[in-house]
């Protein structure tokens, strides 16, 4: 199955119309089943459909496991599964040690804010799922200019969004900035998932010691998945939410948004960032 296809359109210019063939994103619904129990009982439950971007369905089901909190580790997995008979099935078998909760099933186990219930509420339930991670050591910064050159590196490295202009993007960089992983899809929560998945098979997580970016807006929801990964570091090339912001606040995670080459904001944990030498011309423009 293809990520992009061929697609017949009519162009309209200004002083001309003709015919041609474009290339736009594909989106398939993924139907992610699990596997569990002990030898003797093994039951196979339907846990999500999501609409994504075909390609990196292994990542996106083990990413989307782990930032719901059904897994902790890549061992919990035993093996992860394709139906033979339909691209848009994938079933991963769970580890037999796995003492499996069930109402971790519920897609949302903390309360969207879209809902009209107060933010703290949603808050306070994701901290009750994030897992302990030991970030004891963590003690380094990163410059300005390190961040803002970064979105000019996930352009030049997103092919599919280069032919289709309609993907979103996640890309984990070293603190350095070398780019390690980059993930694309229609949906910005599959791109993240489809990273963190990647993440999960090369065995990095927490990704406390990386740069996370994200080619768009910063949700309540990517805050979420992105603490579920161990991520300190979420910059964007859009805007955060309020929620993210206060979430981000409290998981402890540095948040930057807006990044261009020439500036950009910064809302939660500043002390990662290294702006000393700005920090003269630092003034209140409230």
């Amino acid at each position: 199955m293809k990520s992009v296809v061929l697609q017949d359109i009519i162009r309209i210019g200004k002083e001309s119309v003709f015919k041609l063939s474009d290339t736009v994103a594909s989106e398939e619904p993924l139907e992610i089943s699990i596997e569990y129990g002990n030898t003797a009982n093994r039951q196979l439950k339907n846990i999500s459909i999501t609409m994504r971007t075909p390609g990196n369905d292994r990542e996106l089901s083990a990413g989307f496991l782990l930032t719901e909190g059904i897994i902790n580790s890549k061992k919990d997995i035993l093996e992860i599964t394709s139906d033979p008979f339909d691209e848009n099935k994938i079933t991963v078998k769970l580890s037999t040690e796995i003492s499996f909760d069930l109402s971790k099933l519920n897609r949302h186990f903390y309360t969207s804010s879209s809902c009209g219930v107060c933010g703290k509420s949603s808050i306070d339930a994701v901290k009750t799922v994030l897992p302990k991670y030991d970030l004891s050591q963590e003690n380094w910064m990163i410059e300005p200019e390190l961040i803002r050159s970064l979105p000019e590196k996930l352009r030049a490295a997103q092919t599919i969004f280069e032919s289709t202009g309609g993907l979103h993007a996640s890309a984990l960089f070293s603190k350095s900035g070398e780019l390690l992983i980059l993930k694309e899809d229609v949906g910005r929560h599959n791109a993240l998932d489809k990273l963190i998945g990647s993440a999960l098979e090369m065995e990095l997580l927490p990704l406390n010691n990386q740069l996370l970016l994200l080619s768009g807006r910063i949700s309540f929801e990517l805050v979420q998945k992105a603490a579920m990964a161990g991520v300190r570091v979420i910059l964007a090339i859009g805007a955060p939410s309020g929620l993210a912001i206060r979430l981000a606040e409290e998981a402890g995670i540095t948040l930057c948004g807006f990044i261009k080459a020439d500036r950009l904001n910064l809302y939660t944990v500043p002390a990662r960032v290294n702006f000393a030498q700005q920090s003269e011309n630092y003034e209140s423009k409230n």
